[in-house]
């Protein structure tokens, strides 16, 4: 057996970021708008809250648990804090879903204002390389490390269970500075690699953050081989930042979107699912709740999964407050299990539940933590099923 995959039941887990409380989201903002603020106050109450949201997660029955991204402003926009060469340019819109929006404008403007915009710490900006690209994040990793790693201790996780979100150089921003995007991505993935390094280095496991390669099939721009390069860029770039790394202390993470909406503009499972399983990873997680994807658990009828590798497939979703009943969860492990073997299968969340730093999160915090204990019991259903 490899390091990811179950032995005696189904293993649960969930993509990272959660919602953060509110003592540390007032400091969070302070820090993140140049606002006075105690640093010292800072890390005590970030340490403090990566301590109980281990140990809620470990209650909820989560195997395989983290820091919830306590220390990150944002999923993608953390990284300019930790990458020299880059400016952020407020002054511009950032487009998001951009053919959704186009296609249901008075849902998306009335979203915006109270869910995803409302209530974030710090406002949505792109940014753009205009630099030589430099990582100077050892700092922050390594505090995000033991932060992550005491809490665990103190929760009685071992460390082979504790995984730390990373960005992949897909997801950093937009290129003024290299003569192609080809180079500025394999410059992106080799300052990149010394988070993940650090990460691994520490005993713990890497996720790679890649919501961006589904975004390709639906860029208007883009013509069908176009559409194909960029994804091969993607993959080619993660490689290369994952390099003497061993694949089983990698997960990689996709999805579609971090919303509630139509979600009629989104790329099919069989369009990436190929890119998908390139990459140097030990497991592979991606929306499969969501009920615009749920029926796709069909396409691994045909796909095989390599030997040893393991399919963490969203069975709770981050995009609703129903709170999804154990035997549905089960009845969506067994279907893939059936398809790639039980021990092949981890029961996952579609995506993050907190993706940025933010005062109103999609779904509500006492809602996150049922589903964590629905995803548990269904996990529970299922190894009986499978195991018996």
């Amino acid at each position: 057996m490899t390091l990811q995959q179950n032995t005696d039941r189904i293993q649960t887990t969930h993509i990272g970021s959660l919602p953060r409380p509110h003592d540390l989201l007032d400091l969070m903002k302070a820090k993140f708008t140049g606002q006075p603020y105690d640093q010292n106050k800072y890390e005590a109450q970030l340490a403090q809250s990566v301590n109980d949201v281990v140990r809620k997660q470990v209650e909820c029955g989560i195997d395989i648990v983290t820091d919830g991204e306590f220390s990150k402003p944002g999923f993608f926009t953390y990284i300019q804090e930790r990458l020299e060469g880059f400016e952020r340019r407020p002054e511009q819109k950032l487009k998001l879903f951009a053919r959704e929006v186009a296609a249901f404008p008075e849902y998306y403007a009335e979203y915006f204002k109270q869910a995803m915009m409302g209530g974030a710490i710090v406002g949505l900006a792109p940014v753009v390389c205009v630099g030589p690209i430099k990582y100077r994040g050892e700092a922050f990793v390594k505090r995000d490390i033991e932060n992550v790693k005491r809490a665990a201790a103190a929760a009685g996780v071992p460390y082979h269970h504790v995984f730390l979100p990373a960005t992949a150089a897909s997801g950093v921003g937009i290129n003024e500075y290299y003569k192609s995007d080809e180079d500025y991505f394999h410059a992106l993935a080799a300052e990149l690699a010394k988070e993940y390094r650090a990460i691994v280095d520490a005993g713990i496991l890497v996720q790679i953050d890649d919501p961006f390669l589904p975004d390709i099939f639906f860029e208007p721009d883009l013509d069908r081989a176009q559409m194909r390069r960029r994804a091969e860029i993607y993959v080619e770039a993660t490689n290369a930042a994952l390099t003497g790394i061993p694949p089983e202390k990698v997960r990689f993470h996709t999805c579609y979107g971090i919303n509630e909406g139509p979600r009629l503009y989104e790329a099919a499972l069989s369009d990436i699912i190929d890119y998908v399983l390139k990459i140097n990873a030990g497991s592979y997680s991606f929306e499969a709740a969501n009920p615009r994807h749920e029926h796709e658990y069909h396409l691994f009828e045909r796909v095989k999964l390599a030997d040893g590798k393991v399919l963490a497939p969203g069975m709770i979703t981050h995009a609703s407050n129903i709170v999804e009943h154990p035997e549905l969860i089960a009845e969506r492990i067994v279907r893939f299990a059936k398809l790639v073997g039980r021990e092949n299968v981890i029961a996952a969340a579609d995506c993050g539940f907190s993706s940025q730093a933010l005062y109103r999160t999609e779904v509500h915090p006492t809602v996150v933590w049922e589903k964590f204990k629905a995803l548990r019991q269904g996990a529970d259903l299922a190894t009986r099923q499978l195991w018996t």
